[in-house]
Parts: structure tokens; sequence; C-alpha cells
């Protein structure tokens, strides 16, 4: 089971590498960061950066998840996912902040 926030990285519509935050909001209003780019992948300090410019830290170990779509007629895409946390604690929220 997927625990909320979870920070996901993948190659959006147009191509290029982005990040954005899963949380309990409408998918419309997902943090996101788009690396502007479709080479090279971000590294682990660029998604690091990105992360801490949207609010939130890796929670835990710093190993992303890689992934692939379904097989489908499609290409495949490749998505990594690794659980945030928030950078301050969110009124309401039972998702503690990283002091």
């Amino acid at each position: 089971m997927m625990v909320l926030p979870q920070a996901r990285m993948a190659t959006g519509a147009s191509g290029t590498w982005v990040l954005y935050v899963l949380t309990d909001a409408p998918f419309l209003q997902w943090p996101m960061h788009d690396f502007g780019r479709v080479s090279p992948m971000p590294t682990v300090q660029e998604r690091v950066r990105a992360l801490t410019a949207l609010g939130y830290a890796i929670a835990g170990g710093p190993e992303w998840e890689w992934n692939t779509t379904r097989p489908s007629p499609a290409p495949r895409h490749l998505w990594a996912a690794i659980a945030v946390r928030p950078l301050v604690e969110v009124p309401g929220s039972n998702v503690p902040g990283v002091a």
C-alpha cells in the first residue's frame, strides 16, 4: 500500500523529466517541478534540490524505486518513486514535518 506523501519522477507529456509529490490533495494541486530536459536524467542531487524547493525532504533512505509502465501497445515509460516528508508540519495533517 502506498503511503502519502510520495515523490515521483517521470517523463511528462512534453517528454521532459518532471518531479511531483503525490498528496491527499486533488492531483492538479500536487507540487511539481519540471526539469526542462529530456536528457540526461536528473541526478539524485538535482532531485533533492527540487524536492526542497517544493517544501519536501526524502523520508528514510535515499533509494528511489524504479518502475516501468505496464505492457501495452504504447511505448513503456520509466518512472521512480520515494517516500517524502514535508519540511514543515502541515496543520491538520497526520504527516509530521522534518525538524
